[in-house]
């Protein structure tokens, strides 16, 4: 299998040691991103990758090819320490580069690792945000390794050979899991969005060119009735609200 790791830390302590035992218990080849060393320019809040479509942004080239060796991995590994009670300005950076794809969401065939670390507290909120952001990304499935550096979970290897191993297991199946209701809800409010008066034009593009718009959800991942039912629900209802 292949992993695309993107490291959010700016050098390789704490956060990279879970990394480095994680790697010990998956079977397959690793493409590192240090965004420390990609000098991604701050996002400048202009927009155009929302309203005008991401090759509009100024940084595309900067970003775009992260997110192209993702398409082509079957897994990801993305770590951030704890900053000042958040993630590290180098992953706030890249995800607000990323903002477009909470309307327009690919990676639903992907599973994810979320690794997070800190001297103090925060780990689990900042784990959280985290996981929900890349579920916005359409990612399918999110585990979470979150440890307090100042206790002995850092040292603990068997709960991160545990979350590693079911990781690997997961991602070697090839099952796709579904979504929980939250992102069943989400995925409806961009594609009302895409077909209200007026819609964005970018989002509106996306929805139709990929189809998506005629899905309850991504048509490789399997909906249950009651989420097939939900979907069409809620789309229904927020159509009429915008």
């Amino acid at each position: 299998m292949n992993y695309l790791i993107i490291n959010g830390s700016p050098r390789k302590k704490n956060t990279w040691a879970v990394v480095e035992q994680v790697k010990k218990n998956l079977n397959g080849n690793f493409d590192e991103i240090q965004l420390s060393k990609e000098k991604i320019p701050l996002c400048n809040g202009c927009l155009k990758c929302i309203m005008d479509g991401e090759e509009k942004c100024h940084h595309y080239e900067k970003v775009n090819h992260i997110l192209e060796k993702l398409e082509k991995a079957d897994a990801l590994i993305i770590t951030s320490p704890v900053y000042a009670m958040n993630v590290s300005g180098l992953i706030k950076n890249f995800f607000d580069h990323t903002a477009y794809l909470y309307h327009r969401p690919v990676f639903f065939t992907k599973k994810a690792l979320v690794i997070v670390t800190t001297a103090g507290t925060g780990h689990k909120k900042v784990a959280k945000y985290m996981d929900e952001t890349i579920r916005h990304w359409g990612i399918n499935k999110v585990y979470q390794l979150k440890f307090a550096c100042g206790g002995k979970d850092l040292l603990d290897t068997k709960s991160i050979d545990k979350v590693s191993q079911k990781f690997r297991n997961d991602v070697e199946s090839g099952k796709l899991h579904s979504p929980k209701f939250m992102d069943v809800v989400f995925f409806n409010v961009w594609k009302a969005m895409a077909v209200m008066d007026n819609p964005i034009k970018a989002d509106c593009k996306f929805w139709h060119e990929t189809g998506l718009v005629n899905h309850e959800f991504s048509p490789e991942v399997k909906l249950g009735i009651v989420k097939k039912a939900f979907s069409k629900i809620m789309f229904n209802i927020l159509k009429r609200v915008m």
